[in-house]
């Protein structure tokens, strides 16, 4: 690989030296500055005043990124599994909308869209100073999956069960309860502490099964957070090597120890 494509991938990948850190800084402002003028954009008074200034910020950070997605496919091996990545695909999303308006002339509700930059920003958990982090949580979700979701799926069948209960009970009594799917929705309202009030059963039987259901909520939402917080101390021992945010070129992965010289999940050399 030429010269100035290594240094333009270590700049725009990697965060182990100074001008990428700068950089990734500098990427982290755009994306919350974007994401604010889609937000503005939305509010019809400010958008009369300021809606001339705001395109003009928007086009900027557009051909930014746009110069930016362009130079990632260029300093890659593989230009197309990059373009396919979760965040290839986030990257293309993200400026698309600005095209589309202009050569295609549709609705400027497509610019909400334009809020997905927002996803950008796990990039920068990259930085050194994150990266420890970032990996002990990734660690933990992805340790915890198998059992939150078995418990997903406990919830699902109780819902099922309290809906199809709440139904037989409330039915004939107008109370909102008109079929058991929409049961099942006033159990999964009251289940997880939302409570929208919308249907609420009017007999005492109906009122102490709903009493218990909301007391049950409480262990619905502590569940998942007791398992991942487990999972995340028990995995901190393992997350004692340093990491450095060096990125393959040929596969674009990352995570590799400090002291790698090839990609552990390719064998390219770093």
């Amino acid at each position: 690989m030429a010269p100035w494509r290594n240094r333009i991938h270590e700049i725009i990948f990697e965060a182990d030296t100074k001008v990428g850190k700068i950089f990734d800084v500098s990427l982290l402002i755009l994306i919350i500055i974007s994401v604010l003028l889609v937000m503005l954009e939305s509010i019809s008074s400010i958008n009369d005043q300021y809606g001339y200034w705001f395109q003009i910020a928007e086009w900027v950070i557009t051909v930014f990124f746009t110069i930016e997605y362009l130079l990632r496919l260029i300093c890659v091996f593989k230009p197309m599994k990059y373009a396919t990545s979760f965040y290839g695909i986030i990257d293309l999303v993200s400026i698309l909308p600005s095209y589309i308006e202009l050569f295609l002339g549709i609705s400027s509700y497509l610019s909400a869209v334009r809020a997905m930059r927002l996803l950008r920003v796990f990039r920068i958990f990259k930085l050194a100073k994150f990266l420890k982090e970032s990996n002990s949580l990734m660690n933990a979700l992805k340790a915890s999956q198998a059992k939150i979701t078995v418990f997903i799926f406990f919830v699902m069948m109780m819902v099922i069960v309290i809906g199809s209960i709440m139904y037989f009970v409330e039915g004939g009594a107008n109370s909102g309860f008109t079929s058991i799917p929409r049961s099942i929705y006033w159990a999964i309202v009251t289940l997880t502490t939302v409570g929208y009030g919308d249907i609420a059963p009017v007999t005492a039987v109906g009122q102490f099964l709903a009493a218990i259901v909301m007391l049950m909520g409480y262990g619905v939402i502590a569940v998942p957070t007791g398992i991942v917080s487990a999972e995340i101390v028990s995995g901190q021992k393992e997350i004692n090597n340093q990491i450095s945010t060096l990125s393959c070129k040929s596969c674009i992965s990352e995570g590799h120890d400090a002291d790698a010289s090839y990609c552990k999940f390719c064998g390219e050399k770093l």
